[in-house]
């Protein structure tokens, strides 16, 4: 769906992008009917958007934008790294972590990808609802890399009247902060389906933002990157939005009472379940206080009482409030 999105961006722009998927029956819908219908309904794509099932199709690209999920990274650079003739430019589009080594996405990249055919890596991320960028609705996203040069190019390609790019060269904390807000958004789509309002949701997103900056800030980046597009920007329109499937999941498992019929029957990527995994594990390991992270986690992977959760948050020993860089 993202990927579909940031397609029909670049159209728009008059660049040329060509799509490839290994689903037939969308890559025909993309090429006759100018839609992708599994994600975006009857929304039209602009038609110069074309799409290919071959992948030998899409190598003479100068640029490529990986929209897969985190755990299909690796994977997918050791297919383009054993096709690649030239150096090119990768755009990582996907939020969290290596499910293995907990390595940033940025750096998988790096790692993998031969030098010889790498020119930079740039991450487009940021606050960004894929139904809503098909459809024009007015976006900002920050193109990341330690590259400015190459971080100002995808901001050119991208940046139009309703899609805005900003550079950054925060990796880290650009990167643990589009991660750690889907764990937030989990605990929000929780309490949701608990049935509780707006006054806990803004709880849950400020207090997950202390956590996400206490933990980005420990491990590199820069505290103001959390106040940003990648940090409060994004965990407020994923924290807040039925579009999310993080919110969505974690209203589910809610409503259910418990995550065992998530866990056995998911379908879809839900970043912030692998990602709550890995930061309740570094965390734990760097001693970071990450109490909302600690019972996500045990929801999803001690099969926690929601409600319970909530009560043990709401019934921590009382302190001042702190927001330490």
């Amino acid at each position: 769906s993202w990927g579909t999105a940031l397609a029909n961006v670049l159209a728009k722009n008059d660049q040329e992008v060509l799509i490839y998927g290994i689903n037939p029956v969308e890559i025909d819908d993309i090429n006759h009917n100018h839609m992708n219908q599994r994600f975006f309904g009857e929304t039209l794509l602009n038609e110069k958007v074309k799409g290919t099932s071959v992948f030998e199709d899409i190598l003479d690209s100068d640029v490529f934008l990986l929209g897969v999920p985190s755990g299909a990274i690796e994977s997918v650079c050791h297919q383009l790294n054993a096709n690649l003739n030239k150096p090119v430019y990768i755009i990582n589009v996907a939020k969290g972590f290596h499910p293995v080594s907990h390595k940033y996405l940025m750096d998988v990249i790096e790692e993998t990808i031969d030098p010889k055919f790498l020119k930079a890596v740039i991450s487009l991320i940021g606050p960004s609802h894929a139904e809503e960028v098909v459809e024009d609705q007015l976006t900002a996203v920050n193109a990341v890399s330690k590259d400015l040069e190459a971080a100002t190019l995808v901001q050119n390609l991208f940046s139009n009247d309703t899609f805005r790019v900003y550079t950054n060269d925060d990796v880290i904390g650009s990167q643990i902060g589009v991660a750690v807000k889907n764990i937030i958004a989990l605990a929000s789509g929780v309490a949701s389906g608990l049935g509780y309002g707006d006054n806990t949701r803004a709880a849950l997103i400020t207090r997950g933002l202390a956590e996400m900056s206490r933990y980005g800030v420990k491990f590199g980046g820069r505290f103001e990157t959390f106040l940003g597009l990648c940090g409060v920007g994004d965990l407020v329109v994923t924290a807040t939005s039925v579009h999310s499937r993080n919110f969505q999941a974690g209203y589910a498992v809610a409503k259910a009472g418990s995550a065992d019929d998530f866990n056995k029957n998911n379908q879809v990527t839900v970043e912030g379940v692998m990602a709550a995994k890995i930061v309740y594990e570094e965390a734990l390991k760097h001693n970071i206080e990450m109490p909302i992270t600690e019972q996500v986690y045990q929801v999803f992977y001690e099969n926690k009482d929601p409600k319970e959760a909530i009560y043990e948050l709401m019934t921590r020993e009382l302190k001042h409030e702190n927001f330490k860089k």
